[in-house]
């Protein structure tokens, strides 16, 4: 999460960019609190925003978000509803 949160911090300033980097701290937060409904909500949030929005954001974006998501699942968090 922290390598997407990075990358998205260093894109050039757009309002896309930065509610995803906001959501991607949130969602760290919601790890490390355990926090079952926000981990869903924000990685829901998260993946339809990159999907919707790819073309103005890195390349690497999606596969990152991607590499977060096959993690969280890895670690017994539910994220497989995630179809934004």
């Amino acid at each position: 999460m922290a390598a997407l949160v990075a990358r998205l911090r260093a894109a050039p300033a757009d309002p896309v960019a930065a509610q995803l980097t906001e959501l991607g701290e949130h969602l760290e937060r919601a790890v490390l609190a355990f926090h079952m409904e926000a981990i869903r909500f924000r990685a829901f949030t998260m993946s339809r925003l990159i999907k919707q929005h790819h073309d103005a954001l890195p390349a690497d974006v999606p596969a990152l978000m991607d590499t977060i998501l096959h993690d969280l699942e890895a670690a017994g968090f539910h994220t497989r509803s995630v179809t934004a």
